[in-house]
């Protein structure tokens, strides 16, 4: 599986190009800025986007939803039903707060537990895992051929930590819950993508997340 991990934006988020392999199509994951970056590497592996997944709906995750619309009008935009009014809100998704005014497109897909999105050669499940934000969600695609299990966890869990609750709608019960539910039963081996920082695994989280 082809993984393009870009690090952008002023708060340094994870946004992320996956497909099968080249020449194919691809999901971005959690475009939160730079748009012309993530066009240059879907450009360079000739990929046809399908999907971008909003892992939530803060405005570092969303902020180039709009200028890979413009570039892709048969992009779909997917994002969890608790998140998706933060897309246009620009309160909600704390843009303002920040002396912004990031607004992304209405949803094209509303996400929930258990859905699936699917591109050629590689099929990915909906996690529902709030406490972060009320509709946080991780993207899961199981171990194949000789490809690892993979998830990409937003701002959910991070190598060493978990995400901040102190927003709106967090709840750091809940995601840690959720976490230990929903993601630390995957294999050791699982690779853990997440929305800030270095990948790692479920077995580093496992053995030495001290939020776990």
């Amino acid at each position: 599986m082809l993984v393009e991990r870009l690090v952008v934006g002023d708060f340094a988020s994870c946004a992320y190009v996956v497909a099968k392999g080249a020449n194919s199509e691809c999901i971005i994951i959690d475009p939160g800025a730079e748009g012309e970056a993530l066009l240059k590497v879907i450009e360079k592996h000739n990929l046809r986007p399908k999907f971008i997944v909003n892992t939530h709906g803060h405005s570092d995750h969303i902020g180039a939803n709009s200028f890979l619309k413009e570039r892709f009008p048969d992009l779909k935009i997917c994002i969890h039903k608790e998140d998706a009014r933060m897309l246009k809100s620009t309160i909600k998704n704390l843009s303002l707060f920040l002396g912004r005014r990031v607004r992304s497109p209405k949803a094209d897909r509303i996400l929930q537990q258990g859905d699936a999105l699917e591109i050629e050669g590689c099929s990915f499940s909906v996690l529902h895992v709030p406490g972060h934000t009320k509709g946080g969600i991780a993207l899961l695609r199981q171990a194949e051929e000789n490809d690892p299990t993979v998830i990409f966890t937003g701002d959910t869990l991070f190598a060493g930590g978990i995400g901040r609750t102190d927003f709106p709608s967090g709840n750091q019960k809940l995601l840690v819950q959720g976490i230990k539910e929903k993601i630390m039963t995957l294999p050791d081996d699982a690779l853990v993508y997440p929305g800030h920082g270095p990948p790692t695994t479920v077995g580093e989280e496992r053995a030495n997340n001290p939020f776990l």
